[in-house]
């Protein structure tokens, strides 16, 4: 039978095998797309959507406007999206996928959440309200309910030094073995 200081490191551990392969997935993206987690979420999201508004996209993608509108700002350096008039009214400005980006989206993997959401579906409704229980508890022992967060599965800081215009508010891999 296990003490309670047992189970305690068990419930430790397992925390961080999760934190680790959140990290080493944004980790793999980053290496092999030169993309963070939000970047490829904001992306898909502009292709899925179709020519969004930054804030249909940020609504979509569960971020702030600011924070998509830098987002959008590096996808743009990159070629792969283009901010252009709407066609519909003149005075909005909509986000269009670029040949580049689609390329990069038909290479990327799918994000780690994907993959995550298409096993909690599997999952029967009683276990999926227990497990939000749970996690929602452990991040209240944590005092971490008063965090943000998106549904992108992504470590790093919060949101970046406010002196650090090339990516505010945006997730970055936390360089953490």
């Amino acid at each position: 039978m296990n003490t309670p200081n047992e189970i305690e490191d068990q419930i430790v551990a397992s925390i961080r095998r999760i934190i680790r392969a959140i990290d080493l997935q944004s980790r793999r993206l980053q290496d092999r797309h030169e993309l963070t987690g939000p970047q490829l979420a904001t992306l898909r999201e502009a292709y899925k959507v179709g020519q969004p508004s930054i804030s249909a996209l940020a609504r979509a993608v569960h971020l702030s406007q600011p924070t998509v509108s830098g987002i959008v700002t590096r996808l743009e350096r990159r070629g792969l999206v283009a901010r252009k008039r709407s066609e519909g009214d003149r005075r909005s400005v909509v986000i269009d996928v670029t040949n580049e980006g689609l390329a990069v989206l038909d290479e990327a993997p799918s994000l780690l959440q994907e993959r995550f959401r298409a096993e909690l579906a599997r999952l029967e409704d009683w276990e999926r309200h227990w497990m939000l229980s749970a996690l929602e508890r452990i991040a209240s022992m944590m005092d971490a309910e008063g965090i943000d967060a998106a549904p992108i599965l992504e470590t790093g800081p919060v949101a970046q030094p406010a002196d650090d215009p090339a990516a505010p508010g945006e997730l970055e891999p936390s360089g953490e073995d």
